[in-house]
């Protein structure tokens, strides 16, 4: 019974682009457009009904409260007093990005049979740190079964950013599988968000087989050009790896260490000379989800790789060529897209039971209609650069999540 689920964030009401990720080029040069909230839930959710499509189990995690007020206590002040930038850290929607939500081991890997779930800390960034209590809020409901151990964050200052930097390379899902933690040592002018201190801290309260588990670095090159975590460059799953030339700092080390492991592995390196490292990065082409489907590994690719010439070349390559990845499937994220996350930023994926998971945060085709009819009733339209001090912006943001929140009967969450 054991599936792989991609739980997707569900975009809030909040959604707006105060370009407050630096080194995420997408974020900053789209900082001060006016966004679309509702226009974004929407494309996630059509997002998900493809993967439905596709048979993949598919789940959702929720927006959290925004403006976040008890962080601000925190900082000793309040929305009203704050100053702009703390206003707009306290109002963001980055916990739609789900891939920074946790690191999943699932219970092939472990030594005590469960699936285990690390809360990501995300201190690098101020708009995301205070994103974990929420997260866990979630991650203790969603997998309260004793199938699960839930984790608290590592601490500060070892920076950690979930399963964005973290692969797992396997037969099928339910075997054993091998675990790949990236992690950044330099960018260049943008920081490197993965420690590897963090990332070993996880595998040990995972109890993982160290002889299974890889510590690998990821380049520098990516980093300076825009790689802010591991899943811009690289994806993974069941015994297939798409990685750009240019995704690590040793590709050669790296590659012998999984053939040694997973000799049946299949790895698939994109060439610099055909795919330029920038233009991996602005067409998001690894930021794609990676899945298994009965028709073999299918690529789930936003709209910009296949109007990016040299992604979408290369990808048609591929295909004619019989290559490992066997189908691709686009998605329209633009508006994910332009505050700099792609498909794969949107989802978190856990192996398990999908009994075991409770049933409130797994959706069908009906709960996706019902969903779509709360965004389209609640969720602003649009929601320019200087409304993020407006009281009754605020007011409906909040009466948003409330609603869902009903509908869902999750109030406890509130």
């Amino acid at each position: 019974m054991m599936r792989e689920i991609n739980f997707d964030g569900l975009i809030g009401a909040s959604h707006n682009y105060a370009g407050l990720s630096p080194g995420n080029l997408a974020a900053t040069r789209n900082a001060g457009h006016s966004s679309r909230p509702r226009a974004a839930a929407l494309q996630g959710i059509d997002k998900m009904r493809a993967n439905l499509a596709l048979g993949l189990v598919q789940g959702i995690l929720l927006p959290h409260p925004r403006p976040d007020h008890g962080w601000l206590r925190t900082l000793s002040t309040d929305y009203t007093g704050a100053d702009r930038h703390l206003q707009a850290q306290a109002l963001s929607a980055s916990p739609m990005w789900a891939a920074n939500a946790a690191t999943v081991s699932p219970a092939p890997d472990t030594r005590d049979g469960r699936c285990h779930l690390t809360v990501a800390n995300l201190v690098t960034m101020p708009h995301r740190s205070h994103e974990w209590p929420h997260t866990l809020a979630q991650l203790r409901l969603a997998f309260a079964h004793p199938a699960f151990a839930i984790h608290a964050p590592v601490p500060a200052p070892f920076g950690d950013e979930g399963a964005a930097n973290h692969m797992r390379l396997c037969a099928d899902h339910g075997a054993p599988g091998v675990e790949v933690f990236v992690y950044g040592r330099a960018g260049g002018r943008f920081p490197a968000r993965q420690h590897r201190e963090a990332c070993a801290a996880i595998a040990r309260a995972h109890r993982l087989d160290p002889a299974r588990t890889l510590f690998v670095e990821q380049s520098e090159r990516a980093i300076a050009a825009g790689a802010f975590h591991n899943d811009v460059v690289a994806v993974a799953d069941g015994p297939v790896l798409f990685a750009h030339e240019h995704a690590f700092a040793d590709p050669a080390r790296f590659h012998d260490d999984l053939r040694r492991l997973l000799p049946h592995v299949e790895i698939v390196e994109v060439p610099a000379a055909e795919v330029p490292l920038e233009d991996a990065i602005a067409s998001y082409l690894f930021n794609a989800q990676l899945v298994s489907t009965e028709d073999g590994p299918t690529l789930i690719a936003p709209e910009e790789t296949r109007t990016t010439a040299s992604t979408w070349s290369w990808l048609e390559r591929h295909r004619g060529g019989n290559g490992a990845i066997r189908r691709v499937r686009v998605v329209d994220v633009r508006e994910s897209m332009a505050n700099g996350g792609g498909p794969a930023c949107l989802r978190l994926r856990v192996v398990c039971d999908p009994a075991t998971v409770d049933p409130r945060f797994l959706v069908d085709a009906a709960k996706l209609d019902r969903l779509s009819a709360i965004v389209e009733r609640h969720w602003p339209d649009t929601i320019d650069p200087d409304a993020i001090g407006d009281p009754a912006l605020l007011t409906r943001i909040a009466s948003a999540r409330a609603a869902l929140l009903n509908a869902l009967d999750l109030d406890e969450l509130a």
